[in-house]
């Protein structure tokens, strides 16, 4: 799980790096092509084996896993990566929430606290403005809760279609939209919608191992995840999924993010507490 983490955290420094000249969409576009490239070729190389029969389940969690990449990138883009990554990192939380409401799930009073911890982790980490809230705010509680709706319905989906086949929608998806948006955006286009509207930038150069990179650091994180997952624990894997937040946080120094200040970083760990006590409350 640290392999996967420290993957994925690559993964996203590579579409910030990406985003200094190209619009978010366009990255999203580029990330879902490769992936979906890789996820094709494996369907090609060993046959798929399913029931099936949840068409309808499999296109939203397509959806609304590809709306939850859409803002996620765009936070990438705007706000330090390590800050970006807490907000996605949320999912767990509301996951919970989603499990107790639809899933008939008990959650436990130690559950129930540690939703109460993250959501004033969230706060922190956001800082509003009295009630004011700022784009990237409510598009990093969106990421969170849209990765959330996206693993309730896998767990559906899993019982009935190969990983593979969940997968390959997801990405077929994230690949077609922004490239229809990219078309849109030719003519049409507003400041309001620039998460998803943007003109497509041919890469240039090293541009194009990023993108390579990107694609491969996400393929990665993905396989060394369902790894972890299929080796101990789920509550302990989730637990070590949060170093992806530690490993966000020097890259993105790295990259040029400053450090977080006092609040912020104590917003981070109180998220990363909540989500801890979650997964462990699943064991």
């Amino acid at each position: 799980m640290l392999i996967s983490s420290f993957s994925f955290a690559f993964d996203g420094a590579f579409a910030k790096v990406l985003s200094q000249n190209m619009d978010s969409v366009e990255v999203v576009f580029f990330r879902n092509g490769v992936t979906m490239i890789f996820v094709a070729l494996s369907i090609f190389k060993l046959p798929i084996k399913q029931v099936g029969g949840k068409p309808w389940l499999l296109l939203f969690r397509a959806l609304i896993g590809f709306a939850s990449m859409l803002v996620f990138f765009y936070n990438i883009a705007h706000i330090p990566l390590a800050d970006a990554i807490t907000f996605s990192r949320t999912a767990p939380i509301f996951t919970a929430i989603l499990a107790f409401f639809f899933l008939k799930e008990t959650i436990g009073w130690k559950g129930w606290v540690a939703v109460f911890i993250g959501f004033i982790g969230i706060v922190c980490v956001m800082k509003p403005n009295g009630l004011m809230l700022s784009k990237t705010d409510l598009f990093g509680i969106f990421s969170g809760l849209g990765a959330a709706l996206a693993y309730t319905s896998v767990r559906e989906l899993n019982r009935v279609y190969d990983t593979r086949v969940i997968v390959l929608a997801f990405v077929s998806t994230g690949t077609f939209f922004p490239a229809l948006f990219m078309v849109l955006s030719e003519y049409f286009h507003t400041p309001m919608f620039d998460f998803m509207l943007g003109k497509f930038i041919a890469p240039v150069g090293i541009q194009w191992l990023y993108i390579l990179l990107m694609g491969l650091s996400g393929a990665i994180g993905q396989i060394y995840m369902t790894k972890a997952f299929a080796t101990t624990k789920a509550g302990i894997v989730g637990a070590a999924g949060y170093s992806i937040i530690f490993f966000s946080l020097i890259i993105g120094v790295v990259l040029g993010d400053g450090l977080p200040d006092i609040i912020g970083l104590f917003g981070i760990l109180l998220v990363v507490m909540s989500g801890i006590i979650v997964a462990k409350e699943k064991e």
